[in-house]
């Protein structure tokens, strides 16, 4: 199969010189080959399935919208991405901001993986779901006291600390709890990561690391604190990455920082290399993780460092789907709108990123392909999934899947407009299985509460209507 993203970056390349019906092609073959790039949405009989169930069969259980897993694509995605780096000692450590549904994170953790968290909760999660404390690394740029403790007394294997105060912080709360943390400096390389701004994070005008120039310094400092043991170097440059380059142009800098770091008598063990290696939405051509583990043992060459990589988007995000039903059509003079029953409170990416999904049928009709955009509920002119599409038409009642969207879709969810959370299932083999119940009108007011001086001005007019 070594050669069958080669195969597939041709069809594409032919693909995208057709105009007519290049969507639906594509998704055909990419759901007919199987490899890391494909998952195991299909049609049988111009019906869409997961696995072996029937999409609309899952949708006349719970309802819509919802999001749908597939058992298989995420095992075929962590194993193979694991896999490309075997003859490295390494740690895969899934990035569950992509999604922290505690059933991913337990399929993860029995593969042997670990889990890069950027929050209290994100720990909270992953300790519930049985990831082993020694394999979660703490990311992020505003780690509060109360959740320093907290990784800290868990025993979590390192912190990629991100500021001279943070390491100061973190040192001090060490000291206090009797613990001694060890930690990585986020550097921050300032190197193009040539994707979207908002998910760039290598660029000296990103909040994210420490600037490369100041890292000696701060990790002298580091090194004599009674509270730490330095442990690694940290670096991730950004996400939804399609070329090679960009990690490599990171790498190097990197490790002649550490060469500098072990003339100053400051052992380095683990080289944090982050995530970001991007995935097929629509036209993007990314690297196998094949290529990828081989550009970067090419340059580490024999070197004893421990990798710890953070892949998110890259194991997830083709392995879940969104189902949602159109609600109603409303044709205009400038366009077609079909109204659904998802919106961009389920997902956000549409309308935050301007990204790309693909909108399948669950069941193809036959009929003509309209230009329209795809619309939801929600009171705001950037409630979409997507526009200007030209897809096949659909009738109100119809289910349309939203391809891609398994990674930062449930976890970028809220419920505005007050609308309740959308539950999540698993597909394993025929069965499918509930792993997030849909919310109810009761969960949106949970934890809030009128205070009395409220009530009783409520009770008072009551009166005196009476």
């Amino acid at each position: 199969m070594a050669d069958v993203p080669v195969l597939l970056s041709g069809i594409r390349r032919v693909l995208f010189s057709q105009k007519k019906d290049r969507e639906s092609i594509l998704f055909s073959i990419q759901s007919s080959i199987f490899n890391f790039r494909m998952h195991h949405f299909h049609y049988i009989k111009d019906e869409l399935y997961c696995e072996d169930v029937p999409v609309t069969t899952v949708a006349e259980k719970v309802g819509t919208p919802f999001y749908l897993y597939s058992h298989a694509t995420l095992m075929q995605h962590f194993k193979a991405f694991d896999g490309a780096f075997s003859g490295m000692k390494h740690l895969t450590c899934f990035s569950m901001k992509s999604n922290s549904n505690m059933a991913i994170l337990r399929l993860f953790s029995s593969l042997g993986g670990g889990v890069d968290i950027v929050s209290g909760g994100e720990l909270y999660r992953a300790l519930k779901a049985g990831v082993e404390p020694v394999k979660i690394v703490y990311s992020g740029v505003g780690k509060g006291v109360a959740d320093l403790e907290y990784a800290l007394r868990s025993g979590i294997l390192m912190f990629n600390a991100e500021s001279a105060q943070e390491i100061l912080k973190l040192n001090e709360v060490a000291e206090r709890i009797g613990k001694r943390a060890r930690v990585a400096i986020r550097v921050n390389p300032d190197v193009d990561p040539k994707t979207h701004p908002y998910i760039s994070t290598g660029l000296k005008e990103n909040k994210f690391g420490i600037d490369i120039d100041e890292a000696l310094e701060q990790y002298s400092v580091a090194a004599s604190l009674n509270g730490l043991h330095v442990a690694g170097v940290s670096c991730h440059i950004g996400s939804q990455l399609t070329e090679v380059s960009p990690f490599l142009d990171a790498l190097r800098k990197l490790m002649r920082l550490i060469g500098r770091l072990r003339e100053m008598g400051i052992s380095i063990g683990y080289l944090d290399l982050g995530g970001g290696l991007g995935i097929t939405y629509d036209r993007e051509d990314p690297p196998h993780p094949e290529e990828y583990a081989r550009a970067i043992q090419s340059e580490l060459g024999t070197s004893d460092l421990t990798l710890i990589l953070e892949p998110g988007r890259v194991i997830v995000g083709n392995a879940g789907v969104l189902v949602t039903r159109v609600l109603y059509t409303k044709p205009t003079k400038e366009k077609m709108f079909f109204v659904v029953d998802a919106a961009m409170n389920d997902l956000m990416r549409p309308s935050l990123y301007n990204s790309y999904h693909a909108i399948q049928p669950v069941k193809v009709s036959g009929r003509e392909k309209v230009m329209a955009d795809i619309v939801g509920p929600i009171c705001e002119s950037g409630d979409f999934l997507a526009k200007g599409r030209e897809v096949e038409r659909f009738d109100p009642g119809d289910l349309m899947s939203v391809m891609s969207a398994g990674a930062y879709g449930f976890s970028m969810s809220s419920t505005y407009n007050s609308r309740p959370k959308i539950c999540e299932v698993m597909v394993k083999g025929d069965r499918f299985y509930i792993i997030r119940e849909r919310e109810r009108f009761e969960d949106l007011i949970r934890g809030e509460a009128i205070p009395d001086f409220l009530k009783e001005g409520q009770e008072a007019r009551q009166g005196g209507l009476g």
